[in-house]
């Protein structure tokens, strides 16, 4: 592997490693491979702002070095961080970073403690058969649906950049390669805790959560049952992602145990996508084929990942194992009542709706609108969208959906007299549950095939830019509100982008 890497480039970043300083052992050092021809594609300016970075030198010369992968920052400790995973249910006992490599992490503007990484930079230890690169496109991909989440207000790893590399990388045909610098809350996934506890046991488990409590969850150290609490703090960000995941008709696509993170962060875009006509059945990924990760089945997936972070937890929790069994079952058991009530939170604020009132009359509001709309194969986002109109005095887009529809009349009549029962500023927050704009399917695909095949980020920045303010609509953006049509949304499929 050659490399011009030096520990003694610049200081773009004020790295303060922890990973690599409390967890030896807990992964392999790395080096990131050359670029033969780096070219900046994007950096995330307000991002790099958010690390204290200076933007001007990242994208300089220097920069655009470092985020190719050609010069480590000064402060860097590159390292593959060791992890297993069940994939589609089967255990995998050894993956880690084969294409990924952690440089460090930073404190951030607001005090948060944020990874740094890179993604296909090269082969690492953990590599195996494969290139360790990343092509253009996915790694475009993860910024685009990365930054359109976050501007959602869902939790999510995002992209600081994207470097073309020059260097074209084999898969079905060759594609132009890139790096893209990954930030995230921390990398540690359900996944970790199960290598750990495959290979090493349960002391190296322990110090592992140890860390984690310690970077997600402090407040748990003088917990009477730490372990316990732990995995009921992972569990509870889990049950309330996935429900904000469903609110926007987002589809991960590929939930193994190790893109499940412990910090509740999205993570990991590949065979990601967002429906369009409601089907709690609805699957992309085109490697999904029984339906294991479908949109209806994100919460059980979650349940299923939490009960493996259980398993390697069980030793630390108590040293009776009934007891553990017990204890770790008690917090699986109340976890769909946990995401239940979350999912709810949600659709309350899409459908207007004051938290904390009758339960069972919301949800069933809920449920019959959705049903309403998988009977009538509506668009999910602009159906709610319609709804935030409608009760904003503007009905012409919700007749236009549902017409003189008498089943749906009655519904909205029930609908209508549960708002009246809304408190002042529910307008407001309705607009804010149900964006305009989503990262369409057909859209994000176009703005790729520009990008990859034609050199022109044009259609990608216009996308961007849409989907970063997704609340207000906008005329001379009313393009990107359209669901594809029927037969290209039956026919699409996203891949992993390895």
């Amino acid at each position: 592997m050659q490399t011009t890497n030096s520990p003694t480039g610049p200081v773009l970043f004020r790295f303060d490693n922890s990973y690599a300083r409390d967890l030896d052992g807990f992964y392999r050092p790395g080096q990131p491979e050359n670029a033969s021809k780096p070219q900046l594609i994007r950096l995330n300016h307000a991002l790099a702002e958010e690390l204290l970075a200076d933007v001007d030198q990242l994208a300089g010369p220097d920069g655009v070095s470092v985020l190719a992968g050609n010069l480590l920052p000064a402060g860097a400790e590159p390292l593959a961080q060791a992890y297993a995973g069940h994939q589609f249910g089967n255990f995998s006992p050894r993956l880690g970073d084969g294409r990924a490599l952690l440089l460090g992490e930073v404190i951030d503007r607001h005090g948060k403690r944020r990874d740094i990484a890179f993604k296909g930079s090269g082969r690492t230890p953990f590599s195996r058969s494969g290139d360790g690169k990343c092509a253009l496109g996915p790694a475009l991909r993860e910024y685009l649906v990365g930054e359109a989440m976050a501007a959602l207000g869902i939790p999510t790893t995002r992209a600081l950049a994207v470097v073309a590399t020059g260097d074209m990388v084999r898969r079905e045909r060759p594609l132009p390669g890139a790096v893209l610098t990954r930030v995230a809350a921390s990398h540690l996934r359900v996944g970790t805790f199960e290598f750990f506890a495959a290979h090493h046991g349960p002391e190296r488990v322990k110090q592992l959560a140890d860390f984690a409590i310690n970077r997600h969850d402090p407040q748990l150290a003088g917990h009477d049952q730490p372990y316990l609490a732990l995995l009921e703090a992972v569990a509870e960000r889990q049950a309330e992602l996935i429900a904000r995941w469903l609110g926007v008709g987002f589809i991960h696509g590929v939930m193994n145990t190790d893109n499940m993170t412990i910090s509740g962060e999205t993570i990991d875009y590949g065979p990601c996508a967002f429906m369009e006509a409601y089907s709690p059945r609805t699957v992309f990924s085109s490697i999904d084929i029984a339906g294991r990760y479908a949109y209806g089945q994100q919460a059980n997936i979650a349940q299923w990942n939490l009960t493996r972070l259980a398993e390697a937890l069980l030793p630390l929790i108590d040293a009776d194992s009934e007891r553990a069994v017990g204890l770790a079952t008690a917090v699986l058991e109340a976890f769909p009542e946990r995401h239940a009530q979350h999912w709810l939170k949600v659709m309350r604020g899409k459908l207007g709706l004051d938290q904390n009132k009758d339960v069972t009359v919301d949800r069933k509001l809920a449920t019959d609108f959705l049903e309403l709309l998988h009977q009538r194969k509506i668009d999910f986002t602009n159906s709610f969208r319609a709804l935030y109109d409608a009760a904003n005095g503007q009905a012409a887009p919700l007749h236009q959906l549902f017409g003189d529809d008498a089943q749906f009349t009655h519904w909205q009549n029930a609908w209508q007299a549960r708002q009246l029962q809304r408190s002042a500023g529910l307008i407001e927050t309705m607009k804010h549950a149900n964006p305009c704009y989503i990262a369409r399917n057909h859209q994000v695909e176009n703005a790729l095939e520009a990008a990859v095949e034609d050199q022109d980020l044009a259609p990608f920045e216009r996308l961007l830019s849409v989907l970063q303010q997704p609340f207000d609509a906008r005329p001379e953006d009313a393009a990107y509100a359209e669901p594809a049509p029927l037969a290209v949304t039956a026919n699409y499929q996203t891949f992993c982008g390895t």
